[in-house]
């Protein structure tokens, strides 16, 4: 029987690059939104500050050595690292893989998640502004496959049955785009001595989609989604203290507050109880989330996942190992997402509060599996 492996996806947004200086100031990175995140209403835990590994510098190669041992002692089989490329030879982030693959370190599994999205600033402050667009040409197809190449090759590089993996962030708005985009990747892999590509379609889209008549091998389930939506809209958060300092100013005849929603907030416990995993019609990898509040990127417009634990994020390994222990799969990929989102409060990494608290979780959920 086939153990279970755990991918993790890996932000690589931990460095200044040209384009962020020029979008939202010399020297931006994802800690920048980390950093000067502010409490929203009464009991909001931010900032989240990082504990062992710090604030630290991607370029750095010492750190991500202890990122890759830090996942390897705690069950993690592999990093999923976030390529951006957005065509005619357009890329962002890329230094970090760079230099992973020229370095041969860290000596840890790897694999790529194409984040074929554009960047838009609407979410950031800067409304209605395109700052890198996706698109697909022939022209660029082959120039893409030969920068992916050598990384394919790598031995560190996550292969299923002799079949590089590659997770496609978006597999509907590339099929709508350019259909035939992932047959001719298909093709050019078995032309470099592969037996074609593991393409599986990212937990952003509905898993009642229909992957295989798409190509797909396997589908990263949305169940968490699932849960997730029949709590959302819920009433606004307003604290104890500032609804009865608003009723008592009614009565007194001063003027309340309009109280707005600051904030969706979702109760963990009942997303977690309502989770379950659900097969498709490719092979299907259940995503588990340990938390969650991408307030420090978005403001009032994030979400928060509320009353979270590591306790919680146990129970959601311990439904994904039971929902893969019957499958007669090539592989059994349970998906975290992720190991470093720090301005969405999407972490596996040790944080001040928590310590190592998920991830002992992630391990001690495992081991209930085996």
């Amino acid at each position: 029987m086939k153990q279970i492996k755990t991918l993790a996806f890996y932000l690589p947004q931990y460095h200044p690059i040209p384009e962020n200086d020029e979008w939202w100031g010399k020297g931006f990175t994802e800690w920048t939104n980390v950093g000067k995140a502010k409490p929203l209403f009464e009991g909001h835990e931010q900032p989240i500050c990082p504990a062992d590994l710090g604030y630290y510098d991607l370029r750095v190669p010492e750190v991500r050595e202890q990122q890759a041992q830090m996942a390897r002692d705690y069950g993690v089989h592999g990093f999923i690292y976030y390529h951006y490329w957005f065509g005619n030879g357009v890329q962002l982030l890329e230094r970090i893989a760079k230099e992973v693959l020229e370095s041969g370190k860290p000596d840890f599994p790897f694999c790529f998640c194409w984040a074929n999205e554009t960047w838009s600033g609407i979410w950031h402050g800067l409304k209605d502004k395109v700052l890198a667009e996706q698109i697909y040409s022939d022209e660029d197809l082959e120039a893409h496959f030969k920068y992916l190449l050598p990384f394919f090759k790598d031995p560190r590089y996550i292969k299923v049955d002799n079949k590089p993996v590659l997770i496609v962030y978006d597999p509907i708005h590339i099929q709508e785009k350019a259909p035939e985009y992932l047959e001719k990747f298909t093709s050019l892999a078995k032309e470099n001595g592969f037996d074609g590509l593991y393409l599986i379609a990212s937990n952003k889209t509905e898993d009642s989609h229909g992957y295989q008549k798409l190509g797909y091998q396997a589908k990263i389930s949305n169940a968490f989604m699932r849960a997730w939506r029949p709590h959302m809209n819920k009433k606004p958060y307003i604290s104890a203290k500032e609804y009865y300092t608003n009723r008592i100013k009614g009565i007194l005849g001063f003027k309340t507050t309009d109280f707005k929603k600051p904030v969706d907030i979702q109760n963990a416990p009942d997303v977690v109880n309502d989770l379950h995993f659900d097969e498709t019609d490719v092979d299907t990898f259940p995503c588990v989330l340990p938390n969650w509040d991408n307030t420090p990127r978005s403001g009032t417009r994030g979400i928060i996942l509320g009353n979270n634990s590591p306790e919680l994020f146990e129970k959601q390994i311990e439904k994904a190992s039971a929902f893969l222990k019957d499958k007669n799969y090539p592989e059994k990929f349970l998906v975290v997402k992720s190991w470093n989102e720090w301005a969405e409060g999407n972490i596996l990494e040790p944080d001040r509060k928590h310590g190592f608290g998920y991830l002992e979780a992630l391990k001690k959920g495992l081991s209930k599996g085996e």
